[in-house]
C-alpha cells in the first residue's frame, strides 16, 4: 500500500508539471488610452473685459468757504455750461464782511483826500518861502501814510468780494453732472465734494483689470470698445493710460482707452473691451490631460517605443474653455494622454490608436 501512495504522488506532481507555464505569469492587458501629439501653434490671445464710458476731463466742484446750502439749481445729469450758477450757501457773513470792507476804503479815501489837501497847502507855502523844509516833508509823509491806508482798504475790499463770490458754485467748463453729494440745508465745509463735472470732450472706455492680463506677453496697444446694449457699436482706440499701481480695494489696475473724436457712446455707458495679446508660439492641450504631481500640474506621456506612461511636471501658461496652454514640460512631437488619465502608473504599458498619434 506504502508503494502504491508513493506512485500516486509522483503522478501528481507529473501532472502539475505538465500543466505549469515555462514562461513565467503574463502581463496584464496594456490600458486603452486616448492620446493627442503636441503641436506648437501661433496664436493673438483676446481677452475680453468689461468697463464704462467716462469723460477724459472729469472735476469735483465744491465751495471755498463754508456755509449751510440754501440753494441747488441743477440734479445729476443735467447739462451745465461754463460759469453757470449750480448753488448758493448763506451769505450774511460775507455780505457784512464787504459792507465793513466798503467803510473802510470810504474811510480812507476821505483821509487821503484831506492828506492830499493839506501836502498841497503846504507845497504852495514852502514855494512863497513861508514854511520850512520839514512841514513839507511832515505833510508828505501823512499823505504817503494816507495813500497807503487807501491801498490796504481796497485789496481789503477785493478780498471780501471774492469771499462773496465763494458762497456762489459755479461750473468750471461746460459738461454734465455725474454726481451730487450734498443737499439744501446741510452744511458744506470748504474743500468738501458737491457736485462731479464730467467735462465735454474726448471720452475714455475705463476698465479694471487684473494685473496678470499685462504679465508674459506684451499687448497690442489698440483696443476694439463694444458697447453692450447694442454690439453693433464699436471703436477702436489706443491704451492711454496704465495705472502704474493697484487698487488695494479690488486689486486690479485701471486701464484707460481712448476715444478720441467719438461721441457715439453715452457716459456711464457699459462697454466691452477686447484686449489683444501680440501673436506667440505656444502647445493647447484639452483639460482632459491635466494631471497632478504632488499638488502640481502635470501631464502623462507615453514613450513610444515602448508603449509606456510617464508623468511629467508640467508649467500652465494659461487656462481657457476646454483647454489650456503650456509653458514648459511638453515639447512639439511628445504624445499626451488625453483620455484615461486616472487609472495611470508610472511605466505603465498602454495601448492607444496610432492614427491619434500621427
Amino acid at each position: 500500500m506504502k508503494s502504491i501512495s508513493v506512485a500516486a504522488m509522483l503522478a501528481s506532481l507529473a501532472v502539475l508539471s505538465a500543466c505549469s507555464d515555462p514562461q513565467g505569469p503574463k502581463e496584464a492587458t496594456p490600458q486603452h488610452v486616448g492620446v493627442v501629439v503636441a503641436k506648437e501653434e501661433t496664436r493673438a490671445l483676446v481677452r475680453t473685459l468689461t468697463g464704462e464710458i467716462q469723460a477724459r476731463v472729469q472735476s469735483d466742484l465744491s465751495f471755498r468757504v463754508s456755509g449751510k446750502i440754501v440753494e441747488r439749481l441743477v440734479d445729476v445729469g443735467e447739462r451745465v455750461g461754463a460759469g453757470q450758477l449750480l448753488a448758493r450757501i448763506e451769505a450774511e457773513e460775507q455780505q457784512a464782511d464787504l459792507e465793513v470792507a466798503v467803510a473802510n476804503l470810504q474811510a480812507a479815501e476821505a483821509q487821503q483826500t484831506q492828506a492830499q489837501l493839506a501836502f498841497d497847502r503846504q507845497q504852495r507855502l514852502f514855494n512863497a518861502q513861508v514854511v520850512s523844509r520839514a512841514i513839507l516833508d511832515q505833510a508828505q509823509e501823512t499823505l504817503l501814510v494816507a495813500q497807503g491806508s487807501t491801498n490796504s482798504a481796497q485789496a481789503q475790499l477785493e478780498t471780501a468780494r471774492d469771499s462773496l463770490s465763494y458762497t456762489e458754485l459755479r461750473a468750471d467748463a461746460d459738461g454734465i453732472i455725474t454726481a451730487r453729494k450734498a443737499e439744501v440745508g446741510q452744511v458744506a465745509q470748504a474743500a468738501e465734494v458737491v457736485f462731479s463735472l464730467a467735462h465735454d470732450g474726448p471720452r475714455d472706455a475705463v476698465f479694471d483689470v487684473v494685473e496678470t492680463l499685462f504679465l508674459g506677453a506684451a499687448m497690442e496697444p489698440v483696443v476694439t470698445v463694444t458697447l453692450l446694449s447694442d454690439p453693433s457699436v464699436a471703436i477702436k482706440g489706443g491704451m492711454r493710460e496704465v495705472s502704474p499701481t493697484i487698487d488695494p480695494a479690488t486689486g486690479t489696475i485701471r486701464v484707460k482707452v481712448g476715444l478720441d473724436g467719438e461721441a457715439t457712446m453715452p457716459l456711464g455707458a457699459p462697454v466691452a473691451g477686447s484686449f489683444l495679446h501680440q501673436p506667440r508660439s505656444v502647445i493647447r492641450l484639452p483639460w482632459s490631460a491635466m494631471a497632478s504631481d504632488d499638488g502640481q500640474p502635470a501631464v502623462w506621456q507615453v514613450d513610444p517605443a515602448t508603449s509606456r506612461v510617464s508623468l511629467k511636471a508640467i508649467a500652465v501658461d494659461d487656462f481657457e474653455t476646454g483647454s489650456f496652454t503650456v509653458r514648459t514640460g511638453v515639447s512639439p512631437g511628445d504624445i499626451v494622454v488625453s483620455n484615461g488619465t486616472k487609472f495611470l502608473r508610472t511605466d505603465q504599458g498602454v495601448s492607444y490608436d496610432e492614427g491619434a498619434a500621427r
